[in-house]
């Protein structure tokens, strides 16, 4: 009878350590009766060691924790929880009580999985997802603003050249950069520029206008939210632009225009690049690239305690002035060239401008810059009745900003004299309503007046 006990014996201890899986078995005081071989092979030691051990004195050891004993015992049913190995393991274990037939608890099995892969693989579905919704909201964003970087800048001037080598050198570091200019130069343009021609070009480039964001949801807007930060957020959370520029290069456009408190946020972020979501409590790590641009005197600014001087040198690692397009006249005639074959093509419209039309364009002084000069000629692509665009047909701010002969230095003089008299008969028609107003504006008689209208065509 005991030689087949025996034989039993060791045919359940087979059985047990055939199982791959960590399998002991305990009393209700923690003391270990039985352990597969697996078991040795989860903990690092061999199964025999544990035999007659205390769980809370191989808890104290750092063999394992936690132990789910006093739990077992305590709520008398099935308990699962996740156990930390010495060897940074992360284990799935099981516990299961085992009563008599009297219902007294006397056994405790336990069984376990590694699930340190499970556990690794979900904090990396975790980091894809965080990954996806970044890119997503990046695309929705770029989608948005219609972001189309550029390689190249148009520039024949000795000035606008001298602006792009610095830019060149600047983009083949990481330092922040100031771009200083008037309004409409070209700040953001020769801003992606600079991103497209550094190593960070394969990532975003997120434009931040920091003056067209309601002082009260920039914070929201620049570093994002939390779920219910606040009333009205969206449900799931927003991710900031900040966040969106991870990798890649955040641009802060109009950044002259940021309040002292957003001021002090930004200076924090720039030098930490960590920053808190509204609502959060995880601090968070992005890689961005910053480079500002403003149209406002900062140096003014800093001397009348409305910029922040340690901001100012964070962003001005490098700066870079745009100068006035007025102050480059050589850079007008391929810029006019360019736009009017984008604004053609755009529009589906055959277009040209006669050179007495162009001299006038290239002598005008465009204080809305590139900006405007890109306007007026949209619109004259669009509004010009004829393929030739002559110079009736420029915006009449123009022709009246211009000296009378400025588009007639070319030629004979007689040809000269007679440009110069067919403008100023097309301007008095456009100024007097009748023959005789004309005739005393100028100084002739009023036949004069209509003869040389017919000679010029002018009704």
């Amino acid at each position: 009878m005991e030689a087949q006990m025996q034989e039993t014996w060791n045919e359940d201890e087979a059985i047990l350590h055939s199982l791959q899986d960590d399998i002991v078995v305990t009393d209700v005081n923690g003391i270990i009766l039985k352990a597969s071989k697996a078991t040795g092979e989860i903990y690092g030691v061999d199964y025999t060691e544990l035999l007659g051990k205390s769980v809370y004195a191989l808890e104290e050891q750092g063999l394992f924790t936690p132990i789910l004993t006093p739990k077992v015992v305590q709520d008398r049913k099935k308990v699962t929880l996740i156990q930390k190995t010495a060897q940074g393991n992360k284990l799935l274990v099981t516990g299961i009580p085992v009563f008599d037939n009297r219902g007294e608890l006397v056994r405790i099995v336990s069984y376990s999985h590694d699930v340190t892969e499970l556990m690794r693989l979900k904090e990396y579905l975790k980091t894809m997802e965080e990954d996806m919704r970044r890119v997503k909201s990046e695309l929705d964003w770029l989608r948005h603003k219609h972001v189309h970087i550029v390689d190249g800048i148009i520039a024949q001037s000795r000035a606008m050249k001298m602006t792009l080598d610095v830019a060149m050198r600047a983009a083949e570091t990481d330092a922040n950069v100031l771009i200083l200019g008037e309004s409409g130069v070209g700040k953001s343009h020769l801003a992606k520029f600079i991103h497209s021609r550094s190593s960070r070009c394969n990532g975003p480039f997120i434009e931040v206008n920091c003056g067209a964001i309601p002082e009260s949801l920039f914070e929201a807007e620049f570093f994002g939210y939390e779920p219910g930060a606040f009333t009205g957020a969206n449900r799931k959370g927003k991710v900031g632009l900040a966040e969106l520029a991870a990798g890649g290069t955040l641009f802060l456009d109009e950044v002259a225009e940021l309040t002292p408190t957003h001021q002090i946020k930004l200076l924090n972020f720039i030098q930490d690049k960590q920053f808190y979501r509204v609502g959060g409590t995880a601090r968070r790590q992005v890689d961005v690239r910053f480079i500002a641009a403003t149209n406002q005197n900062i140096s003014e600014m800093i001397i009348n305690g409305r910029f922040r001087q340690d901001l100012y040198f964070r962003l001005n690692v490098i700066p870079i002035t745009i100068p006035p397009l007025r102050e480059r006249a050589e850079d007008i005639p391929p810029l006019i060239e360019h736009f009017l074959g984008v604004f053609t093509k755009k529009h589906r419209r055959s277009r040209e401008f006669d050179r007495s039309a162009l001299e006038c364009l290239t002598s005008h002084s465009w204080r809305g810059n590139v900006r405007e000069l890109m306007n007026v000629i949209e619109q004259l692509v669009v509004i010009s009745p004829l393929p030739i665009i002559e110079m009736e047909h420029l915006p009449s701010h123009i022709r009246n900003s211009l000296p009378v002969y400025c588009e007639n230095m070319y030629g004979t003089l007689p040809d000269i004299l007679d440009r110069v008299e067919k403008q100023v008969l097309l301007e008095a028609r456009r100024k007097y309503r009748t023959m005789v107003e004309i005739a005393r504006a100028l100084g002739i008689s009023q036949p004069s007046v209509t003869r040389k209208l017919k000679k010029h065509n002018i009704r």
